[in-house]
């Protein structure tokens, strides 16, 4: 590292000193005009109790503390409506405008310490943006020029001796993820409002998961080591990993405690969207900037491959223009917020009632970014699929995988490239996609009509029922017919899982309940926000970069990239070939694949990488000093190129397929 870099790396922990520093830098005290609410009969219930209890016009020197008094405060508050309405209710006035619900302590809670906020941060934002955003750019900047006078072609740079990238032990690395399952799972309950029906549904499918990997599917002994698993544990990696997972618990779950952050960026909020700024857009100009940021470093690492050039400008320009400007900008125009390249089921939220509603309310545009979004589903995803492979969306569109390659890049080696972790990879990725497919059935089942109309329950559950028994059908001939190597358990769980959903739609057509599977819609979404959308696509996904690598979500989460994923496996012209006879066996291609595939296996055996968890991202061919592997699409073998035996091996003496 030369003076430059230090230089750089010294305003970036500056920078970042002065953004964690920032959240004990304001006071807060609630007023008549920051109660949290703009519902007059809340506000003047909420300012009555704080009165009553001494909190109107105090001040807190943390915002635990005032949100501790603020929710006693709603708490009493909500007492006190309950009891008015027991007496009487204003004349004109529903019970559900005038009393306070449970509901709205959080969102009133956030709003409040957020409105109540004192202090510097308030007063001087744009210095703060300047001190932390601008420091950090520049900071990162600095450090990257002397990349580019680097001679280009790929180098190693100690990674596996440097504290920051050499990953973690099996003991920590199992401690780590073992205590994240555990507490996601406790918080989960008290999440769903002390209901441990989900909690312990969502462990029993975790253990059925092991136990079909580690003793149905016969992997529990003589596993390889996780690859290039380090002697010693990196713990600046690690300390790195606590900072990420913290800070996504306080965005999704504690947002009230980050105030100092949002408030921070409401003038670019106010001059994007005309709105002031919530946690979300907090997120959303972050996410951008560390993509264009770690972008420009992914530019200079892999700068003597166009392929890598032109791909890392695609997500930064994927990321900035669709996921963060346009969507914002169509907010300033009074249209819905729309996100054009998020697809369900990534996009979970795509089917949700109040979605809909919003959308096909929205007049034309509204409609169209409805019809967009499923075709997408319907046509978009499986004929791009087809061509390009699933790297048209997972390393050229998608944002979740625009951070892993830019920010995440560093981490790529990290990734567990043992079978017994691609067999945990193909349930649990799959599970995800099954879980948001009975999801989304029972959100569409209870919003449709009953009524004798094209967009019925009825109607609805036929489809569904067609769709199902088609795919698995489709699924199962191609695998008798040897083209696929789906174990035969693989095939029975799926059989399993198709005639129960086709049984309980079958049932649901005749007898008309109003609960999908017997399940309360609202809960069901509930649990998948928090445990999928939140917990693992957040907490997991991104905060353990360092401690098991860049592509923890796309790998083992994302029930797009299995969709995705499915299309590519069984059809699609998009492979990696392997010239074999000039691999030299030096485990780069394995070393830096993120997605935990032992590319140097197939290299070896001159085998073409068809695999359904590949995203193309295509750093193994450029990393490769022989030129083995090539990145292509072709349709001559499109219906055979998926076969297990597929490789002859020439040696004095014999010709044979390699098994």
């Amino acid at each position: 590292m030369n003076v430059l870099q230090k230089i750089g790396l010294g305003l970036f922990v500056l920078a970042l000193l002065i953004f964690t520093v920032m959240l004990g830098l304001n006071q807060y005290q609630l007023t008549a005009e920051t109660t949290g609410t703009t519902n007059e009969y809340h506000q003047q219930a909420i300012l009555d109790a704080a009165s009553a209890n001494g909190m109107l016009n105090t001040t807190y020197a943390t915002s635990f503390e005032f949100v501790a008094a603020y929710k006693k405060t709603v708490k009493t508050a909500a007492e006190n409506q309950q009891a008015k309405v027991k007496a009487g209710l204003p004349e004109g006035v529903s019970a559900g405008r005038f009393k306070i619900g449970s509901w709205n302590f959080k969102p009133y809670a956030f709003e409040a310490t957020k409105q109540s906020a004192i202090g510097p941060v308030v007063d001087h934002p744009l210095l703060f943006l300047g001190l932390t955003f601008g420091l950090a750019i520049l900071g990162g900047l600095i450090y990257m020029v002397p990349i580019f006078q680097t001679i280009p072609g790929i180098k190693h740079n100690h990674m596996y001796h440097s504290a920051m990238t050499r990953g973690l032990r099996l003991a920590p690395r199992s401690f780590f993820l073992g205590s994240t399952i555990v507490g996601v799972l406790l918080y989960g309950a008290y999440y769903m409002n002390k209901m441990w029906f989900w909690p312990m549904v969502t462990m029993v499918i975790m253990a059925l998961i092991i136990g079909l990997v580690l003793l149905v599917e016969g992997r529990r002994k003589n596993q390889p080591a996780r690859s290039a698993a380090p002697e010693l544990t990196g713990w600046l990696g690690v300390l790195t990993g606590v900072y990420l997972i913290g800070f996504y618990i306080l965005l999704y779950w504690a947002p009230q405690h980050i105030t100092s952050w949002i408030i921070m960026v409401d003038p670019v909020s106010r001059s994007l969207s005309g709105g002031a700024a919530s946690q979300w857009f907090l997120y959303g100009l972050l996410y951008t900037v560390i993509v264009l940021v770690m972008g420009i470093r992914m530019m200079a690492k892999y700068r003597h491959n166009n392929y890598q050039m032109v791909r890392t400008g695609s997500v930064m320009f994927f990321q900035t223009a669709f996921a963060f400007l346009l969507p914002e900008i169509l907010v300033r125009l009074n249209q819905p917020w729309y996100d054009f390249k998020n697809i369900w089921p990534l996009n979970y939220t795509f089917f949700f009632d109040w979605n809909i509603k919003n959308l096909t309310n929205s007049g034309n545009l509204g409609l169209f970014m409805f019809v967009w979004g499923i075709a997408l589903i319907v046509v978009g995803v499986p004929l791009f699929t087809y061509f390009f492979g699933k790297r048209w969306y997972c390393s050229w569109v998608c944002g979740c995988g625009g951070l892993a390659e830019t920010m995440g890049d560093p981490y790529r080696q990290l990734s567990d490239k043992s079978v017994k972790a691609w067999q945990f990879e193909r349930w649990i990725i799959h599970g995800v996609l099954v879980f948001a497919v009975i999801m989304t059935m029972g959100v569409l089942y209870s919003f449709l009509p009953k009524d004798p109309v094209w967009y019925s329950r009825q109607n609805f559950l036929l489809l569904m029922m067609a769709l199902l028994t088609g795919v698995m059908t489709f699924a199962y001939l191609r695998w008798r017919q040897g083209k696929v190597d789906i174990s035969r358990t693989g095939i029975y769980v799926g059989w399993g899982v198709t005639f129960l959903l086709v049984g309980v739609s079958a049932y649901h057509l005749f007898e008309g309940s109003d609960k999908f599977l017997f399940l309360s819609s609202g809960t069901t979404r509930q649990w998948y926000g928090f445990l999928i959308g939140s917990a693992f696509a957040g907490v997991v996904g991104t905060g353990f970069y360092p401690l098991m690598g860049n592509r923890v979500w796309c790998r083992f989460g994302c029930p797009l990239a299995a969709y995705l994923g499915l299309v590519q496996r069984f059809k699609s012209k998009f492979r990696i070939t392997v010239n074999g006879s000039q691999c030299i066996s030096c485990g780069n291609c394995s070393t830096y694949c993120e997605m935990g595939i032992d590319v140097r296996h197939y290299a070896q055996r001159g085998q073409d990488v068809v695999r359904s968890s590949c995203v193309g991202c295509g750093v193994c061919a450029a990393v490769c000093p022989r030129g083995v592997l090539r990145l292509e699409n072709s349709a001559l073998d499109v219906d055979s190129r998926t076969e297990e035996l597929r490789t002859i091996h020439i040696s004095e003496g014999e010709v044979r397929i390699l098994s």
